[in-house]
């Protein structure tokens, strides 16, 4: 019978899982021995002075069980040598600097690691022994240079291989203060381009500071004299360091070059670099402040090539070219590793080097030389490999491969270890592991066996997940599962297994939703000084623990400033204030989890106003034309939509600008049209769409030639101000329209259709035509003219004289009521004859029966009705119809009367109700105050008040205007109702009059008497007596604390008679009131405030305690008795000299001197005032008298701040304490000294 495939795999599984080793294989550190190998090893150089030890470090891991030897300069040290230190069970040496002469220990060691395994050698260590640096004495002579004249002060450090560190100082201490003038070389010197008489100086110092030595040494101060010079002359640059035109460099991948570019001249020249080849990484590249030298960090391949320095100065310029050859020493690209292998497998160890020149690669085994022809036949050396066949255990070994070229050499060991080990799996049992839908995710499961184990994965089927096509098993042992979904959640199973057994471990696969962006932020455009805001709403699986939403702006994540409001994030938004042109860039919203992170970019762009145009230029100048060209400002990111062309002139309104021209946004030339005789300048404006720019810097003025005018005035018109003138009028031209000096107006006139013309000449822009008749045409021409000439020909306009009051009157009027508001009014046309001036309209007067007020409506053009609105009903009024000109209205029509319809009645006035007994009641009303007509009757109804206004009902009609009541029979005594009165006409009802009424009798309110309030600490009571009759009335109780809004209330019977509030703060405020009801209502009754009651002490406090009243008298007591010795003692003479006191101070010279490193200051190093040093202000007192800082020293913190000014404050003044009191807490000093009384 055969096994189907699925059953094949779990049955395997099942056999491997049940002849496994469950538990891991754990074994102790020391149970295994492996090769040696390098946990530390010592610096390819080593650097010490006279004071220092020597110790060269050399440690191989534990599980080798090493030993070790040294060997100096190739020969073996001896382990007897007493000089040489060496600890138990560890390769590091230590050689004191007590033996003496240190430079014999100078020379190249190595340290060799050693077991029954193999050997490994560290890397050789080249120990350099250096005595104190020391400046050789020379006889320095002072250097003389004329101002003006470049310097360069000399600077020769003593030789280390470890380059000092210099700078410059003067004899005080201070700083030489460099910039582009003075400049210290990278050879330590100080260049001055060109000397000024401040740089006259004796005491220039040069420094070097050798940090390992931990020393500062200094040279003997140069003297730099500058003699005055009246003919100092500007000078073309010229290169002081370095010198030449070219310089070549070998730089070193990795390491840092600096190009230096010192010039002279004058006046002091300013620096470029450029890169003629290649390109200036500005994340490597870095230059100085002043330009002087130019730093490459981390140096690569393609920094190789040609850079120039370039220095210029207003007389011209030089230039050094540096030349860079990038070479390398050799570096690793792949080494070999430790490897442990089972017998019969194959090992392979890589050594994969660069450099340049290209390194030279030598392997070694156990630190012995291997050479091709001296191999055992399962070895073989190809190269860059070295490859073992079929491992026995006797193969164990360490081997090392060494590159070199002639910029250094490196060195790296490798064990191969041949056991045999059942299989350890590292990676921990059940762990869990998380990844979101659409990823990849690695299930680990690192093995460790020798042989090496084979690996073998399972899911939670049992089923191998080699079939699963988005399954991976890697070389390592961990499984790699693409795009997982959530069907590949669960139970994983991985089984490792070799010839000396298996081990299983289990893991589970946790697959969660994928972090979404469901609402991305937009991108803005927001104005200069706005506001931005940004909204990003994620979406996250609800099992992730870590959701968060942060903001990156340009890379960098955004982070509030509790001290700047530049930036507010709340939740899912940011808010950008204030913006400007640092805030625009890309903004990214990143939503991220534990597992997973989606990010949403967006742009913010500032928007402004443009900026002005520039470089304003005009050209072909003619009489009355020019052109204008310009250079566009900033955009500001908002295109310019068009440009205004303004000008001025200094001629007619000077300092005025007005528009010209306007042009489309993407011109900058336009040809402008000028006027004769004006002197011009110009100036243009950009236009977005926020608005207007500021204007640009005007341009050249232009002048244009005389010429006689080209244009008349406009707007020309004749009209008479009486009726026996006329006045001429007309806009008056601008000066720039006169194109010439002398400019007037020529004015002709004349009646319409007569010839003879009368003409004047003026230089207003008016003119008055006296004794014409009323209203009557004439034909008027304005002209222009200067001393050229005159302007064209000028049109005629039609004018007319003054108007005067119509004597026509409106005929046949009338009149037709259209409503209760409004009548219509008509009339024949009036004749021209009388109107005396143009037709306006009407002007239509009204006035109602009994009024003095007459009202008036115009009615413009020849219309010959209107209505007239607003008016009574059913009110007479008179209506007179006047004709209106220019001039005014004339005399009125006949008057005619009409009144106008009947309209709504106001409701009925004075109603009420009278209850005339149980069952019974009457209403009384009087007649309407407005009744817009004749009144017909009333109508009334009424419903229950409890009931919807739905129910009412009409109950009778009254046709006698006359009978203005009404009574009502068979009421209920128990409900109100609600009673509406209506008034009529021959029209329309009035809205209704309306009113409440009831048969019941009349209860009095309020129904409680005699109100008062009473109050504890915690308690409030109200009393109060009912009135016969009411004793079952609710009251409602409100009481509110005063510093509080809300009310607490309370329901009780008026027969209840008294009422406690209770549980208050006695020492709150309290609002306390009553309400009844009345009928449907509650209505306040009764209010009061409560005040807080004084607290008052308990009755048995402990001040009343017989013991607290006899420890008080102790303490008095005490104290009187204390009182008198003390008067004693000071009575018999207690004074003591200030000699005396003085010498209890402590000596202040006399404290220890700190450890203190050249170079280092600190204010305490100023000597401290002595007792003995008088006051500022001549006021001198003993530091023992009773002013004195120590008699606060108990309870002052005495501080002085770096200038030395006293910081403590006075908490009180003390007592001197007798001497065998309590100790000072501090350190006598002179401010804070301890004084003690003999």
């Amino acid at each position: 019978m055969s096994l189907a495939p699925t059953s094949c795999f779990l049955g395997t599984f099942l056999v491997l899982l049940l002849c496994s080793n469950i538990q891991a294989l754990d074994l102790p550190k020391d149970s295994q021995l492996f090769p040696p190998s390098f946990i530390e090893q010592p610096p390819k150089m080593y650097v010490v002075y006279p004071n220092d030890d020597i110790v060269l470090k050399c440690e191989a891991k534990e599980n080798s069980r090493a030993t070790y030897m040294w060997e100096k300069n190739g020969v073996p040290l001896d382990r007897n040598d007493t000089k040489v230190i060496r600890k138990q069970d560890s390769g590091t040496l230590t050689i004191s600097n007590s033996n003496g002469n240190m430079k014999e220990f100078q020379g190249t060691y190595r340290c060799f690691a050693s077991n029954e395994l193999g050997t490994a050698m560290s890397n050789e260590v080249r120990v350099i022994v250096e005595g104190m640096p020391k400046w050789q004495k020379d006889d320095i002579q002072p250097i003389v240079a004329e101002e003006g004249d470049a310097v360069e002060l000399p600077c020769f450090p003593p030789k280390s291989a470890v380059p000092p560190r210099i700078f410059w100082m003067n004899s005080t201490l201070l700083h030489i203060i460099q910039d582009s003038r003075v400049t210290m070389g990278i050879n330590g010197k100080l260049y001055f381009a060109n000397v000024k008489l401040s740089d006259h100086h004796p005491d220039y110092i040069c420094h070097a500071q050798f940090v390992r030595a931990r020393t500062i040494v200094q040279k003997e101060p140069i003297e730099l004299k500058v003699i005055p010079s009246n003919s100092v002359k500007y000078r073309v640059p010229k290169m002081m360091m370095p010198v030449g035109s070219s310089t070549s460099y070998v730089a070193l991948r990795g390491n840092t070059l600096q190009l230096e570019c010192i010039s002279e001249g004058l006046p002091t020249p300013e620096n470029e670099w450029i890169a003629i080849t290649g390109f200036m990484d500005p994340k490597r590249f870095h230059l100085d402040e002043y330009k002087k030298t130019l730093h490459i960090e981390d140096v690569q391949e393609e920094d190789d090539g040609e850079y120039e320095c370039i220095a210029r100065n207003t007389n011209g310029e030089v230039r050094h070219k540096y030349t860079v050859k990038v070479e390398s020493a050799p570096y690793w690209i792949n080494r070999p590793k430790n490897e442990v292998r089972g017998p019969g497998e194959d090992v392979k160890f890589t050594c994969e080097v660069e450099g340049k020149p290209k390194p030279h690669i030598t392997w070694m085994m156990n630190s012995k030389p291997l050479l091709a022809e001296n191999l055992l036949p399962n070895i073989k050396m190809d190269g860059e490999n070295l490859i073992m066949y079929n491992l026995r255990t006797s193969d164990t070994a360490v081997v090392q491969c060494e590159a070199g070229n002639k910029h250094g050499h490196i060195l790296v060991n490798g064990y191969i270890s041949v056991v045999e080990l059942a299989p350890e799996i590292k990676t921990p049992d059940r762990m869990n592991y998380s990844a979101v839908e659409n990823t990849n995710v690695f299930v680990h499961c690192k093995v460790f066996g020798a042989p090496t184990p084979v690996v073998y994965w399972y899911d939670k089927d049992m089923s191998s997940v080699v079939r699963k096509d988005n399954s991976e098993i890697l070389t390592n042992g961990s499984m790699e599962i693409s795009d997982v979904t959530s069907e590949d959640e669960g139970m994983y199973y991985c089984t490792a297994s070799n010839s000396q057994g298996n081990m299983t471990i289990s893991a589970y696969l946790d697959v969660r939703n994928a972090t979404q962006i469901i609402s991305p932020p937009d991108n803005q455009r927001v104005r200069k000084g706005g506001k931005a805001t940004f909204e990003c709403i994620p979406l996250f699986d609800s099992r992730m623990e870590n959701k968060i939403v942060e903001w990156m702006k340009d890379g960098m994540e955004i982070i509030e400033d509790d001290d700047d409001d530049k930036y507010f994030i709340e939740e899912y938004t940011l808010t950008i204030a204030n913006v400007q042109e640092d805030d625009e860039g890309t903004y990214m919203c990143v939503a991220r989890s534990e597992l997973d992170s989606v990010e949403k970019a967006v742009v913010l762009v500032m928007i402004d106003l443009p900026e002005p145009p520039s470089y304003l230029e005009l050209s072909d100048p003619q009489d009355t034309s020019v052109i204008l060209t310009w250079i566009p400002g900033q955009e500001n990111n908002s295109p310019i939509d068009e440009f205004i062309i303004e000008f001025e002139e200094d001629r007619f309104e000077p300092g005025t600008w007005h528009e010209l021209i306007r042009v489309e946004g993407n011109q900058n030339t336009v040809k402008l049209n000028l006027s004769p005789y004006v002197n011009y300048q110009f100036r243009v404006i950009a236009v977005n769409e926020l608005g207007l720019s500021n204007g640009s810097e005007p341009s050249d003025r232009i002048r244009t030639p005389v010429a006689a005018p080209t244009r008349n005035p406009n707007d020309v018109r004749g009209e008479g101000t009486e009726p026996t003138n006329m006045r001429i009028t007309w806009k008056h031209m601008r000066g720039i329209d006169w194109n010439g000096p002398g400019f007037e107006y020529i004015v002709r006139w004349r009646r319409q259709n007569q010839e003879d013309w009368m003409e004047t000449v003026v230089t207003e822009n008016f003119l008055y035509v006296e004794n014409t008749k009323t209203f009557v045409p004439y034909e008027i021409k304005v002209q222009s003219k200067n001393e050229l000439g005159k302007g064209p020909e000028p049109k005629v306009v039609i004018g007319y004289s003054g108007e005067d009051i119509p004597n026509v009157i409106p005929e046949n009027i009338g009149l037709e009521a259209f409503n209760d508001s409004v009548i219509k009014v008509a009339w024949l046309p009036v004749q021209k004859e009388g109107l005396n001036g143009r037709l306006k309209g009407f002007v239509v007067q009204y006035i109602a029966q009994n009024e003095k007020h007459r009202n008036k409506l115009i009615v413009h053009g020849d219309s010959t009705h209107t209505s007239i609105s607003g008016l009574k009903p059913f009110t007479n009024y008179s209506v007179t119809v006047h004709v209106l000109n220019g001039k005014g209205e004339g005399a009125g029509s006949e008057t005619q009367t009409i009144r106008t319809e009947e309209g709504v009645p106001s409701p009925p006035t004075s109603l009420r109700v009278e209850r005339l007994s149980d069952t019974s009641l009457a209403l009384f009303w009087g007649p309407p105050e407005h009744p817009n007509g004749i009144i017909t009757g009333y109508k009334i109804s009424h419903h229950l008040v409890s009931k919807d206004h739905t129910d009412s009902f009409l109950l009778q009609t009254i046709n006698d205007p006359s009978q203005q009541n009404w009574t009502f029979y068979n009421m209920s005594s128990k409900d109100t109702y609600k009673f509406y009165v209506y008034a009529k006409n021959s029209a329309r009802e009035s809205l209704p009059v309306e009113i409440e009424g009831s048969t019941m009798k009349e209860l009095e309110f309020p129904p409680i008497l005699n109100i008062s309030l009473s109050r504890t600490s915690k308690c409030i009571t109200i009393r109060w007596s009912p009135l016969d009759g009411q004793r079952n009335v609710e009251l409602k109780v409100q009481m509110r604390n005063t510093s509080s809004d809300h009310w607490q209330q309370y329901y009780v019977n008026a027969s209840e008679a008294v009422f406690n509030i209770v549980e208050l703060q006695p020492e709150e405020n309290y609002l306390v009131r009553l309400l009844a009801l009345n009928h449907t209502n509650f209505q306040q009754i009764w209010e009061t405030r409560s005040t807080a009651l004084p607290s008052a002490l308990p009755k048995n406090g402990f001040a009343t305690q017989g013991w607290f009243i006899g420890l008080i008298s102790a303490i008095v007591l005490l104290l009187l008795i204390l009182v008198i010795i003390c008067f004693i003692k000071r009575s018999k003479g207690g004074k003591y000299s200030v000699k005396d006191k003085e010498d209890t101070q402590v000596d202040s010279e006399a404290r220890p001197m700190k450890d203190e490193t050249f170079g280092e200051y600190s204010d305490n190093d100023e000597k401290p005032f002595t007792s003995s040093q008088p006051s500022l202000n001549g006021d001198v007192k003993p530091l023992g008298s009773d002013d004195s800082l120590a008699d606060y020293g108990g309870s002052v913190d005495v501080q002085f701040n770096e200038d030395g000014s006293f910081i403590g404050q006075y908490s009180g003044k003390k007592e001197k304490e007798a001497a065998g009191g309590h100790d000072s807490s501090g350190a006598t000093s002179p401010v804070n000294p301890n004084i003690a009384i003999d």
